[in-house]
């Protein structure tokens, strides 16, 4: 099995690596840095715009993942608007080019998309037929981010998109910056509390590609979250509960637009409300690993004591 995962370098990129190292004879990632890895996994050079040697990497390949795209936890700047939608558009652009020109293309592609494209809401659960796509700028991303992927041919190329949650795992992304609230005494609400939180664990999110592969006839677009999205309130007081801390002071809105200033980056990482159902991986048959909270939060804190 050979894979290709495009901007692996990152959190996302070492989980794959991890679970599919001892499953792929190629782990191929396309990154603008060397990195030292071992067998069978390699780094291969590319700047993610235009088209180069990198691109015969991709003969053959069973699987090709793109997780490019910088990182939302920013201030919303032009400069940083700008980037987060180039890189994003350009590397899918360029990516579709590569496979167009290939004698034996992928035989897969998952595109990595988010949650973030549905609207803010409370009341409605977004599946992936019902559910509202939203208008703000990072809602608006994501649209322009699948329409460069479903604008490319892929006729010898299964073609998936994936509208991930917050991926909760011990090493990286937000939950280990969650866990260091909690510890600080400040795991309590973050403003209403009544927000709500989608998320998935870091092995039900490889489970879910994994899935993919190995399901021929699985295409087009899979909210790729738990089946139970929680309210913010309820997500941090079971956190404090699995890490047995019993004080949480709560964060009001105007502190958390204080504080993100500071630190730059925006409250609507904390303060939209993300209520999505993953109803085509329910329907298509995918069992969860983490179906709830609970299980998944235990988990993660009962490895952190262990390591």
């Amino acid at each position: 099995m050979k894979i290709i995962i495009a901007g692996g370098s990152g959190y996302i990129g070492t989980v794959l690596c991890d679970f599919y190292k001892d499953k792929a004879s190629e782990i191929i990632i396309l990154s603008r840095r060397v990195e030292k890895t071992e067998a069978p996994i390699r780094t291969v050079l590319w700047d993610a715009t235009t088209l180069g040697e990198w691109k015969h990497e991709l003969e053959n390949a069973d699987m090709l993942v793109n997780l490019v795209g910088k990182s939302v936890n920013c201030r919303y700047t032009e400069e940083n608007k700008n980037e987060i939608l180039r890189s994003r558009i350009a590397s899918t652009h360029i990516l579709g080019e590569a496979v167009q020109q290939l004698k034996s293309p992928p035989s897969l592609w998952i595109q990595s998309s988010s949650a973030t494209i549905y609207r803010h809401s409370i009341d409605l659960m977004m599946t992936e037929a019902e559910g509202e796509k939203g208008s703000n700028f990072s809602e608006n991303a994501c649209v322009k981010w699948e329409n460069t992927f479903n604008t490319i041919p892929l006729s010898r190329t299964r073609g998936v998109i994936l509208r991930t949650s917050i991926v909760l795992g011990r090493r990286d992304g937000a939950f280990p910056r969650l866990m260091n609230l909690v510890r600080a005494g400040l795991g309590g609400q973050q403003g209403s509390g009544e927000q709500f939180v989608s998320w998935i664990h870091e092995r039900d999110f490889v489970n879910v590609i994994e899935w993919i592969r190995t399901h021929p006839t699985a295409c087009g677009i899979y909210n790729c979250a738990s089946m139970q999205p929680v309210t913010n309130k309820e997500f941090m007081n079971s956190l404090c509960k699995a890490m047995h801390v019993p004080f949480a002071l709560p964060a009001p809105e105007f502190l958390l637009r204080w504080g993100a200033k500071i630190i730059g980056t925006e409250t609507e990482l904390i303060l939209k409300s993300r209520k999505v159902y993953p109803e085509r991986l329910l329907d298509h048959g995918f069992v969860f690993e983490f179906p709830d909270l609970k299980s998944a939060l235990v988990d993660l804190c009962r490895r952190e004591r262990k390591s």
